[in-house]
């Protein structure tokens, strides 16, 4: 592989893992502090996406309750995207107190959360589909004014990526630095990773739980509906399924770079992302098989995850 193609692959790659990252971030904040899996993750990433389809002012289709319509306004894209995304967090407010919070409420298994909210996810795809009907959409093109690629080499050796490709990393990179700083520099930061080390203990220290598990499901709905809308701007909305694959996706992603761990899940992200980028054209079939080929390898030699810690057992 000669160094163009090499940089080529790389760079498609860093853009597709960057999106992988931030979508396996809404699993790992959740997870980090309830301890269980979000299945309505996948669901809350495919609302968001049409619901800023339907904020750049577009018809629906032929199919579905809602076919033909369309929204009296029509919103510029890059306040369709803020808006869908602010439809996915009150999506993911509406599932923590339906599903999450009456049974942490009376101390149930965390197994049966986790199949309640698989339960909620099944809902929601169904609800989208009656809405939405089944049939793909495509965002009105925002970039329309800038080429279509761009060159990141010379004129005798070009290595073009995609101008939406850099967009989605460019909003990436931005949401994960946001989400650094929310993290590692505010109160509200320290308090959620208090929550998550020890949510009894932050309870009695005085710190609001309810509160914090609440906002937390308010960033992670929030960053399922920026996913879901570059995802959709890229290769547009393939149906009401099509945040199920990016949300297996998303767990081989939090696996791989450690359960709960943020830093771990924007690594995983970017790992997987240059893996799918690496498969050859001839192999390309197999592509999605790659991330759990490269999570298997890696549990069977680190069974914590890249950047995840060994749990101490007490006796």
């Amino acid at each position: 592989m000669n160094r163009t193609l090499l940089l080529q692959q790389v760079l498609n790659g860093l853009a597709i893992g960057s999106v992988y990252a931030i979508f396996a971030l809404g699993y790992t904040l959740i997870f980090s502090v309830l301890r269980i899996i979000n299945f309505t993750h996948g669901a809350i990433f495919t609302l968001g996406a049409y619901a800023t389809y339907a904020l750049t002012g577009s018809q629906f289709g032929i199919n579905g309750l809602l076919a033909g319509a369309t929204l009296p306004f029509r919103l510029p894209f890059v306040l369709a995207l803020l808006g869908g995304s602010i439809v996915a967090a009150i999506c993911g407010v509406i599932v923590e107190r339906l599903a999450f919070r009456p049974l942490r409420a009376r101390g149930a298994d965390p197994l049966l959360t986790l199949v309640s909210s698989l339960g909620v996810a099944v809902a929601l795809v169904n609800v989208t589909q009656y809405l939405f009907g089944a049939e793909p959409y495509s965002y009105p093109d925002p970039l329309e004014a800038l080429p279509a690629a761009l060159n990141f080499g010379t004129a005798s050796a070009p290595v073009l990526v995609r101008t939406v490709q850099v967009v989605i990393f460019g909003v990436s990179m931005v949401v994960l630095v946001l989400l650094t700083y929310l993290m590692n520099a505010t109160r509200t930061g320290k308090a959620l990773r208090a929550v998550a080390e020890d949510t009894t203990t932050s309870s009695l220290l005085g710190i609001d739980t309810d509160r914090l598990v609440l906002l937390t499901f308010v960033i992670s709905g929030f960053l399922g509906g920026v996913t879901g809308t570059l995802i959709g701007l890229s290769v547009g909305i393939a149906g009401p399924y099509f945040g199920i694959a990016f949300g297996l996706k998303g767990l081989a992603v939090i696996v791989l770079g450690g359960l709960g761990d943020i830093p771990g899940a924007v690594v995983g992200g970017l790992v997987i992302g240059l893996a799918e980028a690496f498969v050859p054209a001839q192999y390309i079939a197999y592509r999605e098989a790659v991330p759990f080929a490269l999570l298997f390898i890696v549990l069977l030699v680190r069974p914590q995850g890249l950047l995840g810690r060994a749990q101490v057992q007490k006796v």
